[in-house]
């Protein structure tokens, strides 16, 4: 019964760990969370974050493309000012621009 006793508070251990350690994961995912989106309210104007709010239901790759996009740009100083809806809009284009499209044509 010790040699069971010993395997079982081996994987109880082991189990524990990996609590811990999505606990933390956890913790680190919100907190870039957080930042991110005060990062975004400082840059961006409310029709901005508004459409991207919008956006991200129906395209949630996209925007968080868009979203890294933009702090990347305002931490190297590239942003004057707040992104307005309508430079939200012209970088919107230009990335779905960036994508192939792919069209099927029957015959």
């Amino acid at each position: 019964m010790s040699d069971l006793d010993e395997i079982r508070q081996k994987r109880m251990a082991e189990l524990q760990a990996q609590h811990a350690q999505a606990q933390q994961q956890e913790a680190q995912r919100q907190q870039f969370e957080a930042q991110k989106k005060q990062i975004l309210g400082q840059i961006l104007t409310p029709e901005a974050r508004t459409r991207l709010g919008n956006l991200r239901l129906t395209k949630p790759e996209l925007v968080e493309q868009i979203e890294l996009q933009l702090i990347q740009s305002a931490q190297a100083g590239s942003l004057r000012g707040k992104v307005t809806d309508e430079q939200l809009k012209v970088l919107l284009r230009q990335i779905s621009g960036q994508k192939r499209e792919i069209k099927i044509t029957r015959k």
